[in-house]
């Protein structure tokens, strides 16, 4: 194998290297359909769930179609989702209901796509690479319990990964150098037994 050949075959395989590191878009899909909310964040009670979206990762948007009930006193707009990395130091905070028509009691179906790259919250989850998600409460409501329940819907977070399931550049690059050289040393082999015959 020539040189030059070998050079191609190896700035071939940076490039993929390269290429892989870059993993697209992920989404996670929670249903929140039965899920109630009592209270502040924290608060007994409140539901937690936690997901393993790959370390250092970063949320990026929020899609939901969700219907809520709110009960007297409290309001649509105070049911909420606190979505934070595993020590609590990076957070976005969402409220589905968010208008001024819903400072009120009762139900509603919301339904919308929440940019945090463009409103500046996106966050990064941590080493660890759990997402929490707390379903919770702007105002408790101490008089009632549950203060709120989401109907139905899903909930569609949207996050950037940074370990991708991929291998090291440095890995890809000593593989495809390996693979190279054992076809070269296959190749003059095979040359040499002509030579020899």
């Amino acid at each position: 194998m020539k040189s030059r050949t070998l050079r191609k075959l190896l700035g071939s395989l940076a490039f993929f290297a390269c290429a892989s590191v870059s993993a697209a878009p992920m989404t996670l899909a929670v249903d929140v359909t039965g899920i109630q909310s009592f209270g502040f964040t924290d608060e007994p009670g409140n539901v937690i769930q936690e997901y393993n979206i790959g370390a250092n990762s970063t949320i990026t948007s929020i899609t939901y179609n969700v219907g809520l009930t709110a009960f007297a006193p409290s309001t649509l707009a105070e049911i909420g989702l606190l979505l934070e990395n595993s020590t609590s130091d990076a957070f976005a905070f969402l409220t589905p209901a968010d208008g001024p028509d819903d400072l009120r009691s009762g139900s509603g179906t919301y339904s919308d796509i929440v940019d945090l790259v463009a409103d500046g919250t996106s966050f990064a989850v941590g080493a660890d690479g759990i997402l929490r998600l707390q379903f919770a409460e702007l105002f408790n409501d101490e008089e009632i319990i549950p203060d709120g329940i989401w109907d139905f819907g899903t909930i569609t977070i949207g996050y950037d990964t940074v370990d991708a399931e991929v291998p090291e550049p440095a890995t890809t690059l000593l593989l495809g150098a390996g693979l190279a050289m054992m076809g070269y040393a296959g190749r003059r082999r095979r040359s040499a037994a002509k030579r020899a015959a």
